[in-house]
């Protein structure tokens, strides 16, 4: 018998973390470009918006929200993106059960802020003696590296 102790997740490193939206840029791009094409077809004209415009605006906006809808829901079904899953990285509430949706939409918008901040948000995690994040605080969730199989 084998009485090693089982392996168990770690709070994930900053590096990790940045590998990851790399990789979930990809879907996010393609995303994007579905949800302008839609937004372009139902323009009169097929025209783009105009920089700085209601338009512009609202289309962002809905680039973000849709962003958000994948994170989310990647979140809530299996505990990770598609770019997190070469890394084994997953978000877990603070007590190591699946996270809620509100949770989870909570971490998306602090998330926003963490990037929009110069990335400060998630420079903490370097200070943090849990390796936390601005979202993963405020959220109450963690995003751990799982072992290998």
């Amino acid at each position: 018998m084998n009485d090693a102790p089982l392996p168990v997740a770690v709070p994930a490193h900053l590096g990790w973390r940045l590998l990851a939206m790399v990789y979930d840029a990809m879907p996010n791009i393609a995303l994007w470009f579905a949800v302008s094409g839609v937004a372009l077809a139902l323009v009169p004209g097929h025209a783009p918006f105009a920089p700085w415009t209601l338009g512009q605006f609202a289309l962002w906006l809905l680039c973000w929200a849709i962003s958000g809808l994948y994170a989310v829901m990647s979140w809530r079904s299996i505990g990770q993106t598609l770019g997190m899953r070469p890394w084994r990285l997953k978000v877990l509430a603070a007590d190591g059960r699946a996270a809620g949706a509100r949770a989870l939409w909570l971490r998306y918008a602090v998330a926003t802020v963490s990037l929009a901040a110069a990335g400060l948000g998630f420079a903490w995690s370097l200070v943090d003696r849990e390796r936390r994040t601005w979202h993963d605080i405020a959220s109450r969730t963690v995003l751990v590296r799982m072992p290998p199989r």
